[in-house]
């Protein structure tokens, strides 16, 4: 739970607040852009919020920070913001929030129809109840090592089949049914590809649903500042290089949205996408 008495300086006056815990994981800005902001080191509140929407935003933000950093003096009615998650981003993708401080606040993604998690989010009671009522999970998708969280935890309460590259299978995930080893892309379902990326981490992969949705892991992101595609130079664990060719073999494929555990989301046409992931390439060569 947030403490009051470590609040920091940066944040505007009213009943929403960060304290000096924050890990800096960047999910309360992409959940509620209105209310928190980047001040350097960590997140603070920028805005109270005025609106219904801006107040269950804020609230979500709070339901979803990995290490509680997040407080409301006034301890609102939570009700709408827990009912809301996981959070409807597009046709059948949703945000699931509750990040877990053992992914150091990744995003966690949940595919309606074909009952699929793409890694692992906090096991916390209410986002279970909730993706239950949707379905609940059929498969779980683990885009590399970083990722998996509580991932056994889902398992053992859903039954679901995991999927993660052989290559960073470790000792908390030798359980996943599913081990693919190489670079050839693996059929999943009808409509979901796995693509090994190496370069984050050796076994990173990434899941492509419909030629749509290409859920990314810590391989690729949108940066909003530069308007442009990006990778992670300075969290690049295993070998840039081969993230440069990684990225260079998904122009082989044709998808719409960017989905990542770390960094910003981002919707563009399939052109335009394609271009923007030639200008990451490009980019990326730059600085190997």
């Amino acid at each position: 739970m947030a403490r009051l008495a470590l609040t920091i300086p940066e944040n505007v006056q009213g009943d929403f607040f960060v304290d000096s815990t924050c890990i800096d994981c960047d999910a309360c800005r992409q959940i509620a852009p209105a209310v928190f902001a980047d001040i350097g080191n960590q997140s603070a509140v920028i805005h109270q919020p005025e609106s219904s929407e801006e107040l269950v935003a804020a609230q979500r933000a709070l339901i979803s920070c990995p290490t509680a950093s997040i407080g409301d003096v006034a301890k609102h009615d939570m009700s709408a913001a827990v009912a809301s998650l996981p959070e409807l981003i597009a046709e059948d993708v949703y945000r699931c929030g509750y990040t877990s401080e053992s992914s150091f606040g990744a995003i966690s993604w949940y595919i309606g129809e074909e009952k699929i998690l793409v890694d692992s989010p906090r096991f916390a009671n209410p986002l279970v109840r909730n993706i239950d009522a949707l379905g609940g999970v059929r498969t779980m998708l683990l885009t590399h090592q970083d990722d998996v969280a509580e991932h056994q935890k889902f398992h053992d309460r859903f039954g679901c089949e995991r999927w993660l590259h052989r290559d960073d299978v470790r000792t908390r995930t030798a359980t996943v049914e599913h081990q693919p080893a190489g670079l050839d892309p693996v059929r999943v379902t009808g409509d979901v590809r796995m693509i090994p990326t190496p370069g984050h981490t050796k076994g990173h992969s990434v899941f492509l649903y419909r030629d749509k949705f290409l859920f990314t892991g810590d391989h690729l992101a949108w940066d909003p500042d530069d308007e442009m595609l990006i990778a992670f130079r300075g969290a690049c664990w295993y070998s840039w290089p081969e993230q440069i060719e990684s990225m260079q073999r998904l122009l082989d494929y044709r998808f719409e949205w960017v989905l990542p555990g770390h960094g910003r989301p981002v919707h563009l046409d399939a052109n335009r996408m394609h271009a923007e992931l030639e200008r990451c390439v490009a980019w990326m060569r730059r600085r190997a």
